[in-house]
């Protein structure tokens, strides 16, 4: 906790604040976990840390903003982020704490946007599968590119990766989206993708 005599002339008060802009959201004197105290000592990846903070502060706010099944909703995505922080926290044992925690920060960021719609597509592209089903991918401008991929009653969020050619973005449990021009390979929580072409 930051300990500042406040005075009413506020000499004392703006270095303070100053100090807790610089760091990130949470209390640096309790941190624990390797991936807490490398943020506390990162300051590029304490400003992720505050950006992420406001970006569950935004998702939060439309959850409870639901007509219907608020208290639900907001109870899931709280639990989410919880769950979350306990998967950055295991980036001690990647080979690279620093790229798996800013990794980690950075898909976060990118699925609480096209989940919660927190910004306007950069575009959307309707995709027909030689299945007959219908893909559509909502591409947004995050700091880690990311697609919000709806299919059926199902949404799901992935993120650019790597790739020999085209743009692929990974999803949860497998799924992925991989676009080549005017086609995309989609495949479903890792089963036999299907290819799929954009319409119109």
């Amino acid at each position: 906790m930051l300990r500042c005599m406040l005075f009413t002339t506020g000499l004392v008060f703006l270095p303070c604040f100053a100090a807790a802009q610089d760091g990130p959201s949470f209390d640096c004197g309790t941190a624990e976990s390797d991936a807490e105290l490398l943020v506390c000592e990162d300051a590029d990846l304490a400003a992720l840390d505050r950006r992420l903070t406001e970006t569950f502060a935004q998702a939060l706010a439309v959850a409870e903003g639901l007509d219907a099944g608020a208290e639900e909703a907001a109870d899931e995505l709280r639990a989410m982020q919880r769950g979350w922080i306990g998967g950055r926290d295991e980036c001690w044992q990647a080979e690279d704490l620093r790229d798996c925690v800013e990794g980690a920060y950075l898909r976060r960021e990118a699925e609480l946007v096209g989940m919660w719609m927190l910004a306007e597509p950069s575009s959307t592209v309707l995709y027909t599968c030689e299945d007959g089903s219908e893909v559509a991918g909502m591409f947004f401008d995050t700091a880690l590119p990311s697609v919000r991929i709806d299919y059926g009653d199902s949404v799901d969020v992935g993120v650019l990766v790597p790739a020999a050619s085209g743009a692929r973005y990974e999803a949860s449990f497998g799924s992925y989206l991989w676009t080549r021009g005017d086609e995309a390979m989609f495949s479903l929580r890792g089963a036999e993708a299907t290819t799929c072409t954009a319409s119109g």
